[in-house]
């Protein structure tokens, strides 16, 4: 089963053809820059040119960073304000000539990867699927189902959204070596440990690159393993939310 995966982020919109029986890229990924506005017509007309460069004619997965709801857009911590309550897919069903096109979050995109290819592969517990970047994206799975849009980046945490402490953006922005940043991100883990008792936390995003830098630093009782499928998650989760548009 073929589909083109979209991974919309805040500062790219990149994809690729997928094939959703093996989890293999079938094409080169294509990226182009999130336009700096980040409105919904602005970003739709980009996942729209991600299309036409694989002259794309079938189903159409894409992540999103914010809740997502029945195709609706519900929050918009990371993206302009405008995109709440937009029907996310019915833009993106226009700006595509009308392609079928599934929606979801975008952690939660990579976790659905992640959990069929990845490091999740075959595990039945709790598993905690977080993805460190730009903010914390979160997704949840019992027994290997996806309990959606947990978005639990935006816990409070010493007063604030967790994101703003814990994510590797604020790791950036307050010039932290990985020694201070982990005993945030730990305290974050921590939280998240208290709350949901996950046998395993897979944790993708920018920071997973530098997993080795801060693993030893962490300590919660679950087991917490890199992502294995990376920069490829979200596209391959994206396409693999859409298999249900395949006539």
């Amino acid at each position: 089963m073929q589909i083109l995966g979209i991974d919309i982020g805040g500062t790219g919109i990149k994809g690729a053809p997928v094939d959703t029986e093996t989890g293999t890229l079938l094409a080169e990924r294509y990226r182009l820059l999130t336009p700096d506005s980040g409105k919904p017509k602005a970003m739709a007309k980009v996942v729209a040119k991600v299309a036409e460069h694989f002259d794309w004619k079938g189903p159409l997965g894409a992540g999103f960073p914010a809740v997502v709801q029945n195709g609706i857009v519900r929050s918009a911590a990371n993206i302009d304000a405008s995109w709440i309550d937009t029907d996310g897919e019915g833009l993106l069903r226009d700006v595509t000539g009308g392609l079928p096109v599934r929606l979801v979050n975008d952690a939660d995109a990579a976790g659905i990867a992640e959990m069929t290819f990845g490091a999740g592969k075959d595990h039945k517990g709790v598993v905690m699927m977080l993805t460190v970047g730009t903010g914390i994206g979160s997704a949840l799975f019992i027994k290997g189902v996806l309990v959606p849009n947990t978005e639990l980046g935006h816990l409070e945490m010493n007063g604030e959204d967790a994101e703003k402490q814990a994510s590797d953006a604020a790791r950036q922005r307050k010039e932290l070596s990985w020694k201070k940043w982990a005993k945030s991100f730990d305290q974050y883990l921590q939280m998240i440990e208290r709350l949901f008792t996950p046998d395993l936390i897979i944790l993708g995003g920018g920071a997973v690159k530098n997993f080795d830098n801060f693993a030893s630093l962490l300590t919660v009782r679950a087991k917490v393993v890199p992502a294995q499928l990376l920069n490829e998650a979200g596209i391959i989760g994206a396409a693999m939310a859409a298999a249900d548009l395949v006539n």
